[in-house]
């Protein structure tokens, strides 16, 4: 007779081929004593390639744990970058007795996620409600996650995102004039609207100054057609000439980026931990944002200025280009007092170091 882990390979074997790539899972039974970890990808992108989100992390964490598909202890997940197949993944895994740890993100609820936020929470709460330790990246990640995914039952911390200090440095001298950065994935179009609306108003203030908006612009069935809308409301504005859109960047060519600027525009409402927004405090850039989400616990009171917002789940709100365009020119007017508290928080508080030692801490524990 057919043994039940046999029958449940060749399932996997028929339904779900790329899980069968990843059966050497068996082997990780003989390496449980030593940390060992699996990121449930075959090969995470290099840093060289366009990444962003919660892959990245997975590469932080590959530079001490390297990803290891055939004999790997602990099976760790990132929530915004879930591998296919994640749930008979994770099922397969706890039968074998590994470990299972969390990092998890934001969830889809009303406001942005419409009718389709039952379906994508899915395998999220899957995921959370079988693993062996949670990793919340902010204080509004977890009360978002035991809201839509149902409280945990099991040891959880509070560990927000982090960045290579020493590769996301300040540029030696400030770049010329004044240019304001919108960087990152755009999945709505208010982002960048809202952005361009602010810069308007700035612009009288400060003349020569240049809206820079890089990343993926995703709101549109393609990038092309997103960016035209982007660019005829800048036309709309009349601030078109002083618009750059270099779109997508690598993690390697981030910190230039940051460097050739002097503030982030950061408009997402409720965003949950925006690496973006650590990223740029370390490169020395003040921020100011939508305080809402988990933005305002990794900004502080000294590194930017928040717009306050509601908490919703129902509706989103975007700030105010008026109020962002305040903030703007209150920072600009003691920039140097505010670039140097940026990345004096980022050094203490969002070192990758730090964050990788708790996760060596929890791995040895998890493996002893």
């Amino acid at each position: 007779m057919m043994m039940l882990d046999e029958r449940f390979r060749m399932y996997c074997m028929l339904h779900f081929p790329k899980l069968f790539e990843w059966w050497r899972w068996h082997d990780w039974c003989s390496k449980r004593n030593k940390p060992s970890v699996f990121y449930g990808y075959d090969e995470l992108p290099t840093r060289d390639q366009f990444a962003g989100g919660g892959i990245i992390k997975c590469q932080d964490l590959a530079e001490i744990f390297p990803n290891t598909p055939g004999a790997g202890s602990i099976l760790y997940l990132v929530s915004s970058a879930l591998p296919y197949s994640v749930i008979p993944m994770v099922k397969y895994a706890k039968r074998k007795g590994l470990k299972v740890v969390v990092n998890q993100n934001g969830v889809a609820y009303p406001a942005w996620a419409k009718e389709e936020w039952e379906r994508i929470n899915i395998p999220l709460k899957s995921v959370i409600q079988n693993a062996d330790f949670v990793f919340y990246q902010s204080q509004f990640c977890k009360l978002s996650a035991d809201r839509y995914l149902g409280e945990i039952q099991v040891p959880y911390m509070i560990l927000h995102n982090s960045v290579d200090t020493s590769f996301f440095i300040p540029s030696r001298i400030y770049p010329e004039g004044f240019r304001l950065l919108l960087a990152g994935s755009h999945h709505n179009f208010y982002r960048i609207q809202v952005a361009l609306e602010t810069f308007e108003k700035i612009r009288r203030s400060i003349k020569g100054a240049k809206l820079i908006i890089a990343g993926r612009y995703l709101w549109c069935r393609n990038e092309t057609e997103a960016l035209q809308e982007a660019m005829n409301y800048a036309v709309a504005k009349g601030v078109e000439k002083c618009i750059e859109f270099p779109g997508a960047y690598s993690q390697k060519d981030a910190p230039t980026l940051m460097q050739e600027c002097h503030m982030l525009l950061h408009t997402k409402y409720n965003d949950p931990c925006p690496r973006l927004v650590i990223e740029a405090m370390s490169c020395g850039l003040p921020i100011v944002y939508s305080a809402s989400g988990g933005t305002s616990e990794l900004v502080g009171d000294y590194a930017g200025i928040g717009i306050p917002a509601p908490l919703d789940w129902e509706e989103e709100h975007p700030p105010k280009a008026s109020d962002l365009a305040e903030a703007v020119l209150k920072i600009w007017g003691k920039y140097s007092d505010y670039s140097t508290m940026a990345r004096m928080r980022a050094v203490e508080k969002f070192n990758v170091g730090l964050w990788v030692q708790r996760h060596r801490e929890l791995f040895e524990d998890l493996c002893r």
